[in-house]
Formats: C-alpha cells, structure tokens, sequence
C-alpha cells in the first residue's frame, strides 16, 4: 500500500512576525521544515529594524498577494498596525490610523474564508531597564520614575491610595507622561479590537502575552481589563493571555501543526528537583509551572500523565527557589534543592526508552547555565534531543522549545531538526553564555564600565570582530565533539555578526548539509 501523507506536511504559512532577529524569524521557519511546514516571510525591507518601523501598508499588501498560496497566517498585530513590536511601543500614530490596517484581516477573511488566521499581540511592557532605543526616547531618563508610576497606577486600580502618588507624578513632565500613557492606552484599544475580531469570527485565534512583566504595574492592570472583554464574550476556547511575547509565532505554528494533526500532543514535564515547579521568574507574574501550563496550552498541548503517555518530554532545567541574573547563583538556583546528575540519568533514560526529549533551560534568564550545559555535554546524547531553547525570558524559552517539541512529534525531515537544535546551541549556550559575557569584559574600560548595553556606538566594529574571533571555534568544537560522531552531515558556519548595534542579539548564518546516506533516523520517530 502507498505511504500516506501526513496531514502537516506540505503546508504553507505565511509569517508577519514581530521583528527580523533570528528566533522571531529564521528559528521558525527552522521548526516549519522540521515538519514539512513551508513558512513565508515578507522581505527584509519591508520589516523592521530595531526600532525603525516596517511599512504596514506594503505588508498588507503582502499578505493579500501571498494568501491564495496558504493554509494560514500567523500575524503579530505590532507589526502589521504600527510597523512591529518595538516601533509598536515609540510611536505616536494616532489609534484610528493604526487600527484602520486591521481591515486587512477582514479582507483577508472575506476573500480567503478557508484561511486559517492567528493573530497575536503583546501588551505594552514597563521595561526593567532604562532602554532609549527599544521604549520611548525620554524613557533613558525618566525609566524609575515611568515604573514607579505603574505601580502607583495600578495599585489605585485596585482600590489603594498610595501616599506619594501625587510626588511620583511630579517626577516626570505632564507632556512625557501624558505620551507614554496614551502609547499604551493605544496599543490596549488594538487588543480589544482584536478580541472584538475574534467574537466576530475573522480571526481563528488570538494570543496576547505580557512582555517583561510583574505582578503590580500597568501591564497588570491592561491584562485584567483584557480578561474582562474574554470572559464577557466566552473566547476562552479560542483565546490565550499569558507571559510572553518573542516566541509567540513558534507557539502558533505548533498550535497550527497540532489542529492540522487532528490530536493535541501529550506532553510530560520534568524539573530537577521536587520545588522547582514552584520556582520564581524575574520577568513573569507566575510561579513556574503556572508559565508552563499557559505555553502548552497556547501550542495546542496537553499535559500527559505519564512518560510513557507522552509524545515528548519537556526537561526544565529550573532554578531551586528562583531565578538570578549572575552565573553561578548558590543562593536560589543552583541549591540542594535540586539534583542536576539526577535529572539528567532520567533523561537519558527517556532516550533510551525511544522518547522525544526537548530541554528548556530557564534556570537563569538570557543564557543558558554552564553547568548544566557542561553536565549535559558530558552525556554524550545531545544530537538526540528533539529541542532546546535558552534564550532570553523564561516565557521565550518554554515556548521555543515546546514549539521544537510539537514539530519534532510531526517530524520528516531529521536533517531540519538537527539544524534547529544545533541553532539553538551555539546561540543560546556558546553565544549568550560564554561568548557575549566575554565580549562584554573585553571591551569594558581600566575602571571595569562596560559598554553602552543599549547602543555599542563606535565599539560595534570591535564588538562584532572579538564576536568572529571567539564564537566560531567554539561552534566548530562543539559540533566535532557532539555530532560529526553521530550525524551523517557536514557543518559549514557562516560569518556571525550582531543583529542590531547590541550585544545582546547575535546571527549566526550556517548550513548543515547530508552525507552520502543520509542521517539517522529521529529518535522515538513514529
């Protein structure tokens, strides 16, 4: 008899994402051709960069003109009303003109009912830091004050009446405060919008998500008012709110392979110690296992109740009691109270009873743990694992490597898997770990002053010279030492370079290519 077709291969769809670095973008048409998934992009020119806005108009156009050719569409709302997920939070365009390329998606849905529409947003994060380049211009001088006024804000929401509200106002400009306040009053008003979408049926589904959050604060009053307009309408079934953002179009992706596989992907979750369920997250308003429920559920998952029910394993490589910025950490993260040789025999173990394995990192944000990274080397079975993420948030990271989950239980073609893994290898773990801390050391001044962490300014050429001089060795190594042994494939890297005048995003080109032979097969593929 003829092989069947799987219901996922073949597809197409189109991606509006919500900034051009690598894990927005290229990661996930990576994970798309794990499973045969074609994923669309427009051009370069017409998106982002940094915070110069892209051109919502042209990308508009551009999914009308690419939509007789798709399955779906997954459109980040940022990007396709102000010109993305940065720009979306310095602009000032006005809501009617913002709002008025939402018809797009009514276009789309009068002309193309049988297209699939996903949509996102992310609600208006207070950034931890003072950032003038990716917030307002004015938030580099005024950040503290910005934060104390969305806690004040919000706890007046609540019913209190903070003491000092009236002299935390008066530290910023009424014009400034005014600007920032109506940027976000904005951004809610194209949520709600969007929701109403939802209600009318030109969406299909809808995630938001809260970029850096905390439990007080603005971002915390915009979700409960967004809660409120879900709960009201019962879009529950087809709506998601939770932590957030840049791996936003992964999730839907897997939540489109998911529906397009006719059966939620059973997943079982392990953490390194008995607590670390319950582990604290710098920039999410949840314990842990609450941020990795809302992911699953988002990615169209299921929790399993058992490894061997499970369609794959996720491996939380968590803090014991919470996270930490500096490396190591024996206060709240690397304690006791978890057993990293422990948690790594399981695994090994769920190898090779032939199960799916994805590792999600989170144990410190931005970066993966080098001693979790070192241990997991020395077990000799990283080019089995089906994923890995350790990127930036603990929300980007879940999602990203729940998302390689999902695509490597649909997976045909190995070759694609072992170049996401390996992606997410040399940036997560080489790159943000060991090479930009270094990077970072060497271009710091005699008196120890690091450089400008928002703009390298004249230090970008030698950033970008140290980064071609450390990085490729160590990717070279690892793949000699962790793959060549195993993969019938050949690696040739590219020339890395930073994807804006940062060190904290970094692009990595390179091409993995098939022996005579070919690869081996997936593990626990079937």
């Amino acid at each position: 008899m003829p092989v069947q077709k799987s219901p996922v291969q073949g597809r197409t769809v189109l991606l509006l994402p919500c900034d051009t670095r690598p894990p927005t973008l290229e990661h996930v048409a990576q994970l798309g051709r794990v499973c045969g998934v074609t994923v669309l992009t427009p051009p370069l020119a017409l998106l982002n960069r940094l915070n110069l806005p892209g051109d919502p108009a042209a990308l508009g156009e551009w999914l009308l003109e690419h939509a007789p050719q798709a399955d779906a569409a997954i459109v980040s709302l940022e990007t396709l009303c102000l010109g993305g997920m940065i720009p979306a939070r310095r602009s000032s365009v006005p809501l009617e003109e913002a709002a008025s390329h939402l018809e797009v998606l009514r276009e789309l849905r009068r002309r193309f009912p049988q297209l699939l529409l996903l949509a996102s947003g992310v609600v208006v994060r207070v950034a931890h830091g003072n950032d003038p380049h990716e917030e307002k211009p004015y938030y580099g001088q005024y950040g503290d004050a910005l934060r104390a006024v969305s806690e004040r804000l919000d706890l007046i929401d609540l019913g209190h009446s903070p003491a000092d509200w009236e002299e935390v106002r008066s530290r910023i400009p009424a014009d400034l405060l005014h600007d920032w306040l109506d940027t976000r009053d904005r951004n809610h008003a194209l949520h709600v919008r969007a929701i109403d979408l939802l209600h009318e049926g030109v969406l299909d589904h809808l995630a938001l998500t809260l970029d850096d959050t905390t439990p007080v604060g603005l971002a915390a009053r915009d979700r409960r008012g967004l809660e409120a307009r879900l709960d009201a309408l019962g879009l529950w079934q087809r709506a998601e709110l939770y932590c957030g953002a840049d791996e936003v179009a992964a999730t839907l992706l897997s939540r489109l392979v998911a529906g397009w596989a006719r059966r939620a992907p059973q997943v079982y979750v392990r953490y390194p110690g008995v607590g670390c369920a319950g582990a604290g997250l710098l920039y999410e308003d949840c314990p842990l296992a609450e941020l990795v429920k809302a992911h699953l559920r988002a990615a169209g998952c299921v929790a399993a109740s058992s490894p061997q029910h499970a369609d794959f394993v996720l491996a939380v490589n968590a803090p014991a009691i919470s996270q930490a910025h500096e490396q190591p950490d024996r206060r709240t993260v690397d304690t006791p109270a978890r057993n990293l040789p422990e948690f790594l025999d399981t695994l090994g173990h769920d190898l090779e009873a032939g199960r799916r394995v994805v590792v999600a990192d989170v144990a410190y944000p931005n970066g993966a743990e080098r001693r979790f990274s070192d241990l997991l080397r020395q077990r000799g079975w990283l080019h089995r694992l089906s994923g890995y993420s350790a990127w930036n948030t603990a929300g980007n990271t879940l999602g990203t490597a729940i998302s390689a989950g999902v695509c490597a239980w649909r997976s045909c073609n190995d070759l694609a898997r072992v170049q996401a893994l390996f992606s997410r290898l040399i940036d997560d773990d080489l790159y943000q770990s060991r090479v930009r801390p270094r990077i970072k050391k060497l271009l710091s001044g005699p008196d120890g002053t690091g450089p400008d962490p928002y703009d390298l300014g004249e230090q970008l050429p030698r950033a970008e010279a140290l980064l071609q001089d450390l990085w490729p060795r160590l990717a070279q190594k690892l793949w000699d030492e962790e793959f060549a042994p195993h993969v019938a494939a050949t690696l040739a890297l590219g020339v890395p370079h930073l994807a804006w005048p940062r060190l904290f995003t970094g692009v990595f080109p390179l091409k993995i290519r098939p022996m005579e032979g070919g690869l081996e097969p997936s593990v626990g593929e079937g």
